[in-house]
C-alpha cells in the first residue's frame, strides 16, 4: 500500500500548488508562442484594452469630484475646472459614473470573448497534440498530469488573460496617476506617505515568502493524510482482512497532528504579520489625516483638499498591495504556460485534425513480416524486448504468437499498429515496409482485440461505431449480430442507447468482449490482432467469444496471442518467443514433435498433451 511521494504531485490533487516561474526575458519569450492565439482577436483585445485605459482614468475623477463637492459646500472652489455648485458636481459624478459602468462592461465583455476564444484554440490544440502524441510520451507521465495540465494549467491561463492582465493594467494606471496627483494636492503628505512605504514592502514581501513556505508545508502534510485515506479506502479488503483498521486510524491521526502543528506554527507567524500590516496601514492613514489636520488650522490646505488626497491615498495604497498577489498570478501562469508549451513543442505522429484526411490511400491485402526486428521500448533501452525477430503471415492466415510472461509477445502487437519506432530491422506489409505507408493506412487496416476491453462511457451503439464513425445503425447491428451480442444487448430495457459506464463497468467480461469483437467487425481490418481475448472469461462466455472470434478471423490474417495454448491448435503457424526471440516456428504438430520443445514443455504443463 506504500506509494511514493511524487504521487501526491499528480493531477494537481489538494495540496499542490500550481507551478512558478521567474520574470524574466526567456519566460516571457516562451510565453509570447501562446499570444499568437490572440492574434485572430486582436481589434477586441486592444478595444478591450482602450476601455479599461478609459475606465482607470475616469475613476481617478471621483475623490477630486468628492472633494470639490465638499469644498463647495463650504463656498470655496480649490479646483478651478470643478464648479463651485454641490449639485454641478453631483450631477457631473453620476454622468461619469455611468460612463464608467458603460466602459467597464465593454472592458468584461470584451477581455471575457478575447480570453475564452483563445483558451478554446488553445485547449483544442492541447488536446489533439496530447492525443496525437506518440505513446512512449505517455509511458512516462501519469494521467493525472496530462489532465491538470488541459484543466488547471489552462484555467491559470485563462485567469490571467481575463483577469490578471486586466487588474495589473488598472492598478498600475490608478497608481501612477494616483501619485502624481498626490504630489499635486500636497507634496508634504505624499513624502511623508512614501517615508513609510519601503519598510513596509521589505517587510511584506519578507514575511509574505515565509508565510507561503509554511503554508506549502500545511497543504504537503494535509496531501500526506489524504493519500492515507485514499490508500485505505482503495485497498479497505486488504486493511479489514488483516484487521488493521486501529493501525490506519492510528496512521491517519499522526498525520493530522502534523498538519495541526505546522498549521498552528503558521498562524502564529501570520497573525504577527498582518497585524504588523494592520497597524503600518492605519498608522500611515492616521498619520495623514493628523498631518493633514494640521495643514487644514493653518489654511494651507481645505477639508474638501484633504478628503481627496485621503481618497487618492487610498487608491494608491489599494494599488500597490494588490501587486504582490497580482505578481504571484503571473508567475504562476508563466510556469502553467511552459508546462503547456512543452506538450505544444513535442513531436506528435503525422496525423491531422480533419478526419477527411487521415482516411485510407494505400489498401493493405494481409502480408505481414517481421525481418530482424530489434526493439527496446524508450524508457527502458537498456533492456532489449525483441532480440531479431522474424516471421511471416500471409494473407489470410492464422498466425499464433505464445511463450512465457515477458518474452515480447503484447510488444509485437504494439509494433504492427506502429505505436513505437523499431530500433533496427524491418516490418512489412504486403512486402513494403512501414516506411513506405503513412501511419493513418497502417492503424485504420489493423484491428485489435484485447484482453482487457476499455469501452467509453457512451452507449453501445456508439462503442461499436468507433470501428467505423460512418457506418450506419444497420451495419452496427448486424456487426453486433455477428459478433454474437446482438441477443444479450437486445436484452436490455434501452438496447443499444444503454449506456456502458465508465470503462464499460455495466457489462460483464464477455459482453465487453464482443462489443469489442463487433467494433472489429465493423472496421473490417486486413490485419487482426487478438491479444489473450479469452484468457479471463468463464466457459460460457468463452464459447460465446470464441464463436464471435471465428466469424471475425474469416478471410482476414491473425495474429492470436494466447497463454492458452488449446485455443491455437488450429493456426496456420505457432512462432514461439523466449526472452525475446523466435526459438520454434512451426505448426501444432510439428511443434509437439520437438520432444526437447519449448512449446511442447508449455503444452505439457497446461496438461494439453
Amino acid at each position: 500500500m506504500a506509494r511514493s511521494r511524487s504521487t501526491l504531485n499528480s493531477g494537481n490533487k489538494q495540496g499542490e500548488e500550481l507551478p512558478k516561474a521567474r520574470l524574466n526575458a526567456k519566460n516571457l519569450k516562451k510565453v509570447a508562442a501562446l499570444l499568437k492565439y490572440v492574434k485572430p482577436y486582436r481589434t477586441k483585445f486592444i478595444f478591450g484594452m482602450f476601455f479599461l485605459f478609459l475606465s482607470s482614468l475616469v475613476g481617478l475623477a471621483f475623490p477630486a469630484l468628492l472633494g470639490g463637492m465638499i469644498d463647495a459646500a463650504q463656498g470655496k472652489q480649490k479646483i478651478p475646472f470643478i464648479p463651485a455648485n454641490v449639485n454641478t458636481i453631483g450631477i457631473i459624478a453620476f454622468t461619469i459614473l455611468f460612463f464608467q459602468a458603460f466602459v467597464s462592461f465593454g472592458r468584461i465583455r470584451l477581455f471575457v470573448e478575447v480570453a475564452e476564444k483563445s483558451l478554446a484554440d488553445i485547449r483544442r490544440d492541447t488536446y489533439f497534440k496530447l492525443i496525437t502524441l506518440p505513446m512512449n510520451f505517455f509511458s512516462n507521465r501519469r494521467v493525472g498530469e496530462l489532465n491538470s495540465r488541459i484543466s488547471a494549467d489552462l484555467s491559470q491561463i485563462q485567469d490571467t488573460l481575463t483577469t490578471t492582465l486586466a487588474e495589473i493594467t488598472r492598478q498600475i494606471v490608478l497608481l501612477i496617476g494616483g501619485v502624481t496627483l498626490l504630489f499635486t494636492l500636497s507634496t508634504k503628505l505624499t513624502l511623508l506617505n512614501l517615508s513609510v512605504l519601503p519598510v513596509l514592502v521589505i517587510v511584506a514581501v519578507s514575511f509574505g515568502k515565509f508565510i507561503r513556505r509554511i503554508a506549502r508545508e500545511a497543504q504537503d502534510k494535509l496531501a500526506e493524510s489524504n493519500t492515507v485515506v485514499e490508500e485505505t479506502l482503495q485497498g479497505i479488503s486488504n486493511v479489514k482482512a488483516f484487521v488493521n483498521e486501529a493501525y490506519e486510524a492510528g496512521r491517519y491521526s499522526r498525520s493530522l497532528s502534523d498538519v495541526v502543528r505546522i498549521a498552528m506554527r503558521g498562524a502564529t507567524f501570520r497573525g504577527g504579520f498582518v497585524s504588523f500590516v494592520i497597524f503600518c496601514l492605519f498608522g500611515a492613514i492616521v498619520a495623514v489625516i493628523w498631518y493633514g489636520s494640521i495643514l487644514v488650522s493653518r489654511h494651507d490646505m481645505t477639508v474638501g483638499s484633504l478628503t481627496t488626497y485621503i481618497l487618492y491615498a487610498v487608491f494608491v495604497g489599494a494599488a500597490m498591495a494588490s501587486f504582490p498577489e497580482l505578481y504571484a498570478n503571473v508567475q504562476k501562469a508563466l510556469g502553467s504556460s511552459e508546462r503547456v508549451l512543452e506538450i505544444l513543442e513535442e513531436k506528435g505522429e503525422p496525423i491531422s485534425m480533419n478526419e477527411e484526411d487521415n482516411r485510407t490511400n494505400v489498401h493493405i491485402q494481409g502480408d505481414l513480416e517481421f525481418k530482424d526486428v530489434v526493439f527496446s521500448y524508450p524508457s527502458r533501452k537498456e533492456i532489449t524486448v525483441l532480440d531479431g525477430v522474424s516471421f511471416k503471415a500471409s494473407a489470410g492466415e492464422k498466425v499464433a504468437i505464445v511463450g512465457p510472461s515477458g518474452a515480447g509477445k503484447s510488444t509485437i502487437a504494439s509494433l504492427i499498429l506502429q505505436f513505437y519506432d523499431i530500433y533496427s530491422g524491418q516490418i512489412r506489409y504486403d512486402g513494403k515496409t512501414s516506411n513506405d505507408y503513412s501511419l493513418t493506412d497502417i492503424r485504420n487496416q489493423v484491428a485489435i482485440v484485447p484482453q482487457d476491453v476499455l469501452l467509453f462511457g457512451g452507449t453501445i451503439l456508439e462503442n461499436i461505431a468507433y470501428g467505423d464513425l460512418s457506418a450506419s445503425r444497420e451495419a452496427i447491428i448486424d456487426a453486433a449480430k455477428r459478433a454474437n451480442a446482438h441477443n444479450f444487448v437486445t436484452g436490455f430495457p434501452e438496447g443499444y442507447d444503454t449506456v456502458v459506464g465508465e470503462r464499460g463497468v455495466k457489462l460483464s467480461g464477455g459482453q465487453r468482449q464482443r462489443i469489442a469483437i463487433a467494433r472489429a467487425l465493423l472496421k473490417n481490418p486486413a490485419i487482426l490482432i487478438l491479444d489473450e481475448a479469452t484468457s479471463s472469461l468463464d466457459s460460457e462466455s468463452e464459447r460465446l467469444v470464441q464463436e464471435a472470434l471465428e466469424e471475425l478471423m474469416k478471410n482476414r490474417t491473425s495474429i492470436i496471442i494466447a497463454h492458452r495454448l488449446s485455443t491455437i491448435r488450429e493456426a496456420d503457424r505457432i512462432v514461439v518467443l523466449e526472452k525475446g526471440k523466435v526459438v520454434e516456428n512451426g505448426s501444432h504438430t510439428e511443434l509437439m514433435t520437438n520432444e526437447q520443445g519449448l512449446y511442447r514443455y508449455l503444452s505439457q504443463l497446461q496438461f494439453e498433451v
